[in-house]
């Protein structure tokens, strides 16, 4: 099942499949930088009080994301 990264919660994981089709180029860029790639394991770690930022864990380490910038982020669970 795919979702938008934004939608997981605490401690749910998956598999990132793709970038949606409404972000930026420029976000996509720094994103890849990071290590957000094609079938990179990705797990949320925390989400703030209020939701917004997620601390997500990719390639071994922790990065956090806005809500905003995980909406452009599907993820297979």
């Amino acid at each position: 099942m795919i979702k938008k990264l934004s939608e997981l919660k605490s401690g749910e994981q998956g598999t990132l499949s793709s970038y949606g089709t409404g972000g930026d180029l420029e976000l996509k860029r720094h994103l890849l930088g990071m290590g957000f790639i094609k079938g990179a394991d990705i797990e949320v770690e925390k989400v703030a009080p209020l939701g917004d930022p997620m601390q997500i864990k990719v390639k071994g380490y922790s990065v956090c994301l806005r809500k905003e910038e995980a909406r452009n982020i599907d993820v297979e669970v």
